[in-house]
C-alpha cells in the first residue's frame, strides 16, 4: 500500500458511473416496485452506500478512509431500458476516493442484477467508469 503521510489533508470528491440495461418487462418490475425480492432501487441505493465504506476491505491496497458523505442515485431510461447509476463519495483525506464512488456503482449494479436475477437471465451490467474527481495534488478532472 503506499504511503500517503506526507500528502496533505484536503477536500475530496469522486463521482462514477455505471448502466444496467434490462428487458422492457424486467425495466417494468423495477420502476413499479413489483420485484418479488423488493424495491430494487431502494436496496440497491443502500448496497452501493455500504460498499463505499467497506471498499478497502474488498481492494487489497485501497487506504481505510473516513468518509464524509455518499450519494447514490439513480436515472431510469424506459426508451433504452436502462438503470443509470451515478455515485459521489466524498472525505476530506491525504488520498482520493475513485475506488469508493467506483464501488458504490459496482455493488448496487450487482445489486439491481441480484434482485431481477429470477425475471431475467440475460441483464447486462455495463459502462463503469470515473466520471470526475476534485482535490488532492492532481488537481480537478472531468470526464
Amino acid at each position: 500500500m503506499v504511503d500517503v503521510s506526507d500528502k496533505q489533508v484536503t477536500v475530496r470528491e469522486a463521482t462514477a458511473g455505471g448502466t444496467v440495461l434490462v428487458s422492457a418487462e424486467t425495466f417494468g418490475l423495477i420502476v413499479r416496485g413489483e420485484m418479488k425480492k423488493g424495491d430494487v432501487l431502494a436496496v440497491a441505493q443502500v448496497a452501493g452506500i455500504m460498499a463505499a465504506k467497506r471498499t478497502s476491505d474488498v481492494i487489497p491496497m485501497c487506504h481505510p478512509i473516513m468518509i464524509t458523505g455518499v450519494d447514490v442515485s439513480y436515472l431510469c431510461d424506459e426508451s433504452r431500458r436502462a438503470i443509470d447509476i451515478t455515485a459521489t463519495v466524498r472525505c476530506k483525506g491525504e488520498t482520493g476516493v475513485e475506488m469508493e464512488a467506483l464501488t458504490a456503482v459496482s455493488a448496487a449494479a450487482l445489486t439491481i442484477y441480484d434482485m431481477c436475477k429470477a425475471a431475467q437471465k440475460d441483464i447486462e451490467i455495463t459502462n463503469i467508469r470515473l466520471l470526475k474527481k476534485t482535490g488532492g495534488k492532481s488537481g480537478d478532472w472531468v470526464r
